[in-house]
């Protein structure tokens, strides 16, 4: 899994940088994206206040993206709860998927012929 970690506003220690990669393996692991990005960021500085903010960014097949956004007071809150919507949305944009291209096979399917030898009792 590739992910990029950007942070603005804070310093982004191993210690954070390793946690959002074990978050988000653990988290997004059994999905096959190519690439996922995330952005931290204080948005208040030293003021305090709900401002810690993890954006997650999944980029998936065929040009769709995932963007997930969570503020919280706490930078490792924030990371989980936005670890665990994403593993939602990315699971739903999956069911999507799979439910459009079972019913597009089945309408777009010609209509069983109907049998042309009739016997006679």
């Amino acid at each position: 899994m590739n992910i990029a970690i950007q942070s603005s506003g804070l310093v982004l220690t191993e210690s954070l940088r390793a946690y959002v990669h074990r978050r988000l393996q653990t988290a997004l692991g059994w999905a096959l994206t190519r690439r996922m990005a995330v952005w931290l960021s204080d948005i208040n500085g030293p003021r305090g206040g709900r401002d810690k903010r993890c954006k997650i960014q999944i980029s998936l097949d065929h040009g769709k993206t995932i963007i997930i956004e969570d503020t919280e007071q706490d930078m490792y809150a924030a990371i989980d709860l936005a670890a665990e919507r994403a593993d939602r949305a990315l699971v739903r944009q999956m069911a999507k998927n799979r439910a459009y291209t079972h019913d597009k096979g089945n309408t777009l399917a010609a209509p069983a012929p109907e049998s042309a030898t009739t016997d006679p009792l």
